[in-house]
């Protein structure tokens, strides 16, 4: 098998610690640190870095430093609709395709999810939700799919995590993927396209509120000062504008 690069595997690292919180929003971020912590040179850890960047997670400010970012609203909106238009047409053509394997592969997912849920362990259940809709779209033919939702989405779940210590929220989770598991399992594409559209837009039911209790967590989109003199822009931001201009 092909080597992993040691870039795209702190690259992993990294986005599991800052999606899961242990890094949270603000937190300052050290290339000689991490490339002590895992070993390596600095030069993968720059690369992981950078690809963070593009992806929202990581801030680069030149001459300042490289920080957690704060969850971006409005890359968390656009995530959504793009997630629930590749999911719903993963799950589409799932209905029409799987077998009673299929089936039986995807209600070990969901029984192991129950199972974390139980212990109280929220990385195990988060780890097994994704493990759920990357199947699906495996099973879709289409697994691309899920490479770009997982991308798109990363702002989501980063709230999805702060969510699920909420009383109720997990199990209805699971009720969720019950109903689209049955959706798959009669194979009838309308059934499950309704259940996975349902999932998907009580995936953040309390947004406002979330806003409201954990504001230290969001990016206010402010680009100026208290003086009035303009904000640090990061290197993210830069780096997006010299594309938009190619």
């Amino acid at each position: 098998m092909r080597a992993i690069p040691a870039s795209a595997r702190i690259y992993e690292l990294l986005r599991d610690r800052i999606v899961g919180g242990e890094m949270p929003p603000g937190a300052s971020v050290s290339e000689k640190e991490l490339a002590e912590r895992y070993g390596v040179s600095r030069t993968p850890v720059r690369e992981a870095l950078l690809r963070l960047a593009d992806e929202r997670l990581i801030d680069i400010f030149p001459q300042r430093g490289t920080f957690v970012s704060h969850i971006s609203v409005e890359a968390l909106r656009d995530g959504m609709v793009i997630r629930e238009a590749l999911e719903r047409v993963a799950v589409r053509h799932a209905a029409a395709k799987v077998t009673d394997a299929d089936i039986s592969e995807l209600r070990l997912i969901l029984d192991r999810q129950q199972a974390s849920e139980q212990a109280s362990d929220w990385a195990g259940f988060h780890a097994e939700d994704e493990e759920f809709h990357r199947r699906i779209a495996i099973l879709s033919g289409h697994p691309n799919l899920w490479r770009v939702a997982r991308q798109e989405k990363v702002q989501i779940d980063r709230c999805r995590v702060l969510h699920l210590p909420i009383s109720g929220r997990r199990e209805m989770v699971m009720a969720e993927h019950r109903a689209i598991l049955a959706g798959l399992g009669a194979r009838d594409p309308d059934t499950a396209d309704r259940a996975m559209a349902e999932h998907l837009g009580n995936v953040l039911p309390g947004l406002d509120e979330l806003l409201r209790a954990r504001p230290e967590y969001f990016d206010a989109d402010v680009r100026t000062t208290s003086e009035g003199e303009p904000a640090a822009v990061p290197l993210r931001a830069v780096r997006s504008k010299d594309r938009s201009a190619r």
